[in-house]
């Protein structure tokens, strides 16, 4: 455990920017280890568990969580006769908490990793593609020259991606949509997914080789956040405030079970979700056809660890 000081201007520089940051205005003075009590705490539900797990005294993890109730100035717990809760306060401290460790972590990665230049951590946002595949390719020809390098991917909207990039808590980044060109840098994959209709294979619409607006202008639809905002929008058209979009998701394969289970039909990309003969699902494009581009991104004036520097050398021998 690293016993860190923050002040209020290095939790400034991770920008948060959704109105929220003010309930830090008034610590002068946060112990990376006290949150990391808090955070424990906050999973276990227990101080004496909490203790338990930390080895220290179950009053002495009482005392530092009323401090930090204190430096605060926020109640951050609710007590109750045989465990306790997170107040409004306690659920964002955790959030921020959890955004703050990881960051003192992967710096504290980075520093270790600046003089070793065979091994290191590299930490890698990815979308849901089969274009991930080529990405895949490079990684493992790194693996195996350097094996002690360690590969860790982070899977999730694309949104979500790009919130964790810009936090530093990501190297670099497979996302599938245009690029932001006022913050990133950007490799393209030569690669385009293909956006379709997910479907049980005794739906009525499976019996089309290709799906137009028209087919699902009164189908119960799932579609991704991604989508909604960028990649379907001109597929959509005028149609889409007509659409009857019953729920929406950021991972396919839960989407997959709503399908499954007949709650409507998924637009999503190809490849994801197995539809083979002993599956229940199948896959229909949709008309006209309706590409998806692959870029690696990352932040511009971005400093890389070694390892971190090596992988885009070498996506950049084997892509441009």
């Amino acid at each position: 455990m690293y016993n860190t000081y923050f002040t209020f201007h290095v939790i400034h520089i991770l920008h948060f920017s959704d109105g929220n940051a003010i309930f830090f205005i008034g610590v002068n003075f946060m112990e990376i280890r006290l949150l990391r009590y808090f955070l424990q705490v906050a999973k276990d539900q227990n101080i004496t568990k909490a203790a338990d797990y930390l080895h220290i005294s179950q009053p002495t993890l009482t005392r530092q969580m009323q401090a930090l109730e204190e430096e605060l100035g926020k109640k951050i717990f609710e007590r109750h006769s045989h465990h306790i809760s997170l107040t409004d306060e306690g659920i964002l401290l955790r959030r921020r908490a959890e955004e703050i460790i990881s960051m003192v972590d992967k710096t504290t990665e980075e520093f270790k990793s600046l003089d070793d230049l065979t091994g290191g951590d590299i930490h890698i946002g990815c979308a849901e593609s089969e274009g991930m595949s080529i990405f895949i390719q490079t990684v493992k020809k790194l693996s195996q020259k350097y094996p002690r390098i360690h590969f860790h991917f982070h899977s999730s909207g694309t949104d979500m991606i790009e919130e964790r990039l810009d936090k530093g808590l990501l190297d670099m980044a497979v996302i599938v949509q245009p690029v932001n060109l006022s913050k990133y840098n950007y490799l393209k994959i030569p690669f385009e997914d293909r956006w379709g209709l997910l479907m049980r294979k005794d739906h009525p619409l499976s019996e089309k080789e290709a799906i137009t607006i028209e087919d699902v202008s009164d189908v119960p639809l799932i579609c991704s956040h991604q989508g909604l905002k960028d990649d379907l929008l001109e597929w959509f058209g005028e149609a889409k405030k007509d659409l009857n979009i019953v729920a929406t998701y950021d991972m396919l394969f839960n989407a997959s079970i709503m399908v499954t289970e007949g709650l409507g039909c998924a637009i999503c990309l190809d490849k994801l979700i197995y539809t083979g003969n002993d599956s229940r699902l199948c896959f229909r494009p949709l008309s006209p056809h309706t590409p998806s581009p692959l870029y690696i991104i990352w932040k511009k004036y971005q400093v890389f660890t070694p390892a971190a520097k090596m992988l885009l050398d070498e996506l950049k021998g084997d892509l441009m």
